[in-house]
């Protein structure tokens, strides 16, 4: 029997084409949007859920650090990395030059920045909840539209492909994380995601924290921070590092982070995607 997987719909989007790349077989539920994805996990309406979580171009998806950092069921059980390929898609009958908005979700805004501003500097452009929304919404444009979206969203709603690979870089990749009930089991090639914050300010605190994972050898793959949304100048930490939970230098480290930090929470270990 096939497994349910959630993911960010509707359908046409790269989070679908994540989706499939992950399982292939498994039966498709689009949601609305990131914590919807994360309620049908936690509900048992789907067996795991897959979200975008950061970008080679545009960094970190806010809301699935937001939704990790405030979730205390789901786990992250798997990653895969996605190349990313905007389309210039509009209706049959557009000639691009005719062009007088663009349509797209921000993230796939931003990295066809330079692209957009070469091609269409004055051309009003327009913010949708998905890349798939956006040719829906381009197409019942009053004015002459375009849309950014997945080459696939072409074949769905029977538009033209103007211009292919438009994004302003070629290595564009996401990634995105398998949500589950559970993490995955130690593989001898895995990761772990994390995030910590403290109750005080003073001088040393991030310092002493690195030094945990220093003095083990353990990498770090990436640091980054969140602000707590308490006060200003208050922020949250994340780390992914190699290792599993179970490892026993990665268990000696958290112990040490759990003495100098006020929160701490894994957010899971999982195999490291290898291409």
């Amino acid at each position: 029997m096939s497994q349910i997987l959630a993911y960010l719909g509707p359908p046409g989007t790269f989070s679908e084409s994540a989706a499939v790349k992950y399982d292939p077989t498994a039966r498709l539920i689009p949601m609305t949007s990131i914590s919807s994805v994360a309620e049908s996990v936690k509900m048992g309406t789907s067996h795991i859920g897959i979200v975008p979580i950061e970008n080679s171009l545009e960094g970190p998806v806010n809301d699935t650090l937001d939704l990790l950092i405030q979730e205390s069921t789901l786990r992250i059980f798997q990653e895969l990395v996605l190349q990313i390929d905007h389309c210039l898609l509009a209706q049959p009958s557009v000639r691009i030059e005719a062009i007088q908005a663009i349509y797209s979700h921000p993230q796939a805004l931003g990295q066809c920045r330079e692209y957009i501003q070469k091609y269409f500097p004055n051309a009003q452009i327009v913010a949708t909840l998905s890349t798939v929304a956006a040719v829906e919404k381009m197409r019942e444009s009053e004015v002459i539209a375009a849309a950014l979206a997945p080459a696939r969203a072409a074949e769905i709603y029977d538009v033209n492909i103007l211009a292919k690979g438009v994004q302003d870089h070629p290595n564009n990749e996401t990634r995105f994380v398998v949500l589950g009930l559970e993490d995955h089991r130690r593989t001898g090639r895995d990761k772990t995601s994390l995030c910590f914050s403290f109750d005080e300010d003073r001088s040393g605190l991030l310092y002493s924290i690195m030094g945990e994972f220093a003095l083990r050898n353990i990498n770090l793959t990436k640091v980054e921070s969140r602000p707590t949304k308490e006060s200003l100048g208050r922020y949250i930490f994340l780390i992914d590092l190699e290792g599993h939970r179970e490892d026993a230098l990665i268990q000696e480290a958290l112990a040490g982070l759990r003495l100098q930090t006020s929160r701490l929470k894994v957010f899971g270990s999982y195999p490291r995607f290898q291409g």
